[in-house]
C-alpha cells in the first residue's frame, strides 16, 4: 500500500454525518479542501433510511454504506489493501467517540475525531495508550487553534515578540442556547444538553476550545481552575455558562470564560496574551488578523497571507490558500488539520517521518489536555469554585 501513497488520494471512511448534521458537512468540506483526501464508505446514520440518503447524496457505494459503525470498520478492513480506507472520521455526539476510535486504530485505520476526544479521562487515556500501542496517527479538531494567524501568534510568543508572559484573557460567548430549544426536538442542542450523550455541557462544547487555544498560542500549560459553572436557562440539567481563574505555568494568571446563553453573541471566540514587552490579541470574527499592542507605539496589524507573516511563521504559511486580499473562514480551520494530517499519514504508510511542520495539528495528547481540563472545571464548580488542579498527563 506504500508504493503508490503519493500517487493517489487518501481513502476516508466516516462514521457520523447524516442528513442535518452541520459538523459531518464541514468535516467532508474540509477534508475535500486540498484535494487529498476521497469519501469512500460511511456509516452516516443509525437511521437506515437517512443513512442511505447520505450515502447516496456523497456518492458513495451502496455497498459500502452500513448501518452500524462496527460492521464498517469489520468489513471495510477486511478488503484489499488498495480498497481498504486509509483513515475514519468521526463526526459523532461525544458519547460515540470514544469506542469507534479505539476499534479504528485496532484495525489499523489512522483516525481523525471531532472534541471533546471523550467522556472522560479515564477514556482519554486508554485512548492514548492504544494510539502508542497501535502506531496510529490520531488528529483531533480544535479547528480554531489551526487557523493560520493563531500558529503565527504561537510563533511569535516563541520568539520572544511579547517578552515574558504575564497574563492571559480568552472568552467565547455564544447566545444559541439562549433559550431552552432541547425541548423542541432541536437536533444539536437535544444531545449537546444530554449529560449522558455530552458528558459536559458548555465547558465541553466550547469551553475546551478556549483552552486549547491558550495552550496552542503561549505554549503553557493550564494547571489550575477555579471555576463557576451553571445551567443558567430554568429546566436545563447542565452547564450552560461558566468563568474561571486560571492559572498557567510559569506563574502566569488570567481567566477563561465561556457561554451559550449570552443573548444575541455568535461565536466570539478571542484570546488576549500579555507579556513584559508587548500584547497580543486575536478574534475569530477577524480571523485573518493579528494584533500586536504596544505601550507608547502605533500598534501593528498583521494580515494573513502577507510575505512577513510567511517569513516568520512557516506554519501559518503552509495553510494559507489565498492571498492577503481574500478572506478566508470557518471551515479552512478544518481543512488545516485535515492536510497536516494527511500528510502526516502519507509519511506514516510510507514509513518516512513526518515533517514538523505536517505534525503541526491537534492529536491525541491534547484531546487528553482537554479531558483533564473539563474535568478540573467540573470538579472546581462543584466544590464552590475552588482552586482545582488540572491533572498533567
Amino acid at each position: 500500500m506504500s508504493a503508490d501513497i503519493n500517487d493517489r488520494q487518501l481513502r476516508m471512511a466516516m462514521i457520523g454525518g447524516g442528513p442535518g448534521s452541520g459538523i459531518g458537512d464541514i468535516h467532508r468540506k474540509a477534508a475535500r479542501m486540498d484535494g487529498q483526501i476521497a469519501l469512500v464508505a460511511g456509516a452516516f446514520s443509525t437511521n437506515p433510511e437517512k443513512n442511505r440518503e447520505q450515502g447516496k447524496m456523497q456518492f458513495v457505494d451502496p455497498s459500502r454504506v452500513y448501518d452500524s459503525w462496527k460492521d464498517m470498520l469489520d468489513r471495510e478492513a477486511a478488503l484489499p489493501p488498495d480498497k481498504r480506507p486509509d483513515i475514519v472520521s468521526i463526526v459523532t455526539p461525544n458519547h460515540v467517540h470514544f469506542a469507534p476510535a479505539k476499534m479504528a486504530l485496532e484495525k489499523g485505520f489512522h483516525v481523525i475525531m471531532d472534541k471533546p476526544m471523550t467522556l472522560n479521562v479515564d477514556e482519554a487515556l486508554e485512548l492514548r495508550d492504544v494510539v502508542r500501542k497501535t502506531g496510529g496517527v490520531l488528529a483531533v479538531t480544535h479547528a480554531f487553534a489551526t487557523n493560520a494567524m493563531v500558529k503565527c501568534a504561537r510563533d511569535l510568543v516563541r520568539q520572544g515578540k511579547l517578552g515574558k508572559l504575564r497574563k492571559i484573557v480568552v472568552e467565547y460567548p455564544q447566545g444559541w442556547l439562549h433559550a431552552l430549544i432541547e425541548k423542541d426536538n432541536h437536533k444539536q442542542a437535544s444531545w449537546r444538553t444530554d449529560p449522558k450523550l455530552a458528558g459536559a455541557g458548555c465547558i465541553g462544547d466550547i469551553g475546551v476550545h478556549a483552552s486549547h487555544l491558550s495552550e496552542t498560542v503561549t505554549g503553557l500549560r493550564v494547571i489550575a481552575v477555579a471555576a463557576d459553572a451553571a445551567a443558567v436557562v430554568e429546566g436545563r440539567t447542565i452547564d450552560d455558562d461558566f468563568t474561571a481563574l486560571a492559572r498557567w505555568e510559569g506563574g502566569v494568571r488570567g481567566s477563561i470564560e465561556a457561554s451559550q446563553i449570552s443573548f444575541g453573541e455568535g461565536n466570539g471566540l478571542a484570546i488576549r496574551v500579555y507579556g513584559d514587552k508587548a500584547g497580543l490579541e486575536w478574534r475569530f470574527d477577524n480571523m485573518d488578523f493579528l494584533i500586536i499592542k504596544y505601550q507608547d507605539q502605533p500598534w501593528e496589524k498583521w494580515a494573513r497571507g502577507s510575505t512577513y507573516v510567511a517569513e516568520a511563521s512557516p506554519s501559518a504559511a503552509q495553510v494559507t490558500r489565498c492571498d492577503k486580499y481574500h478572506a478566508e473562514g470557518y471551515i479552512e480551520g478544518f481543512a488545516n488539520i485535515y492536510l497536516n494530517f494527511a500528510k502526516t499519514v502519507r509519511a506514516v504508510i510510507a514509513g518516512r517521518k513526518p515533517s514538523e511542520l505536517d505534525l503541526d495539528f491537534p492529536n491525541v495528547l491534547d484531546g487528553v489536555r482537554g479531558m483533564a481540563f473539563i474535568d478540573a472545571m467540573l470538579k472546581s464548580s462543584a466544590n464552590g469554585g475552588a482552586w482545582t488542579d488540572v491533572a498533567q498527563y
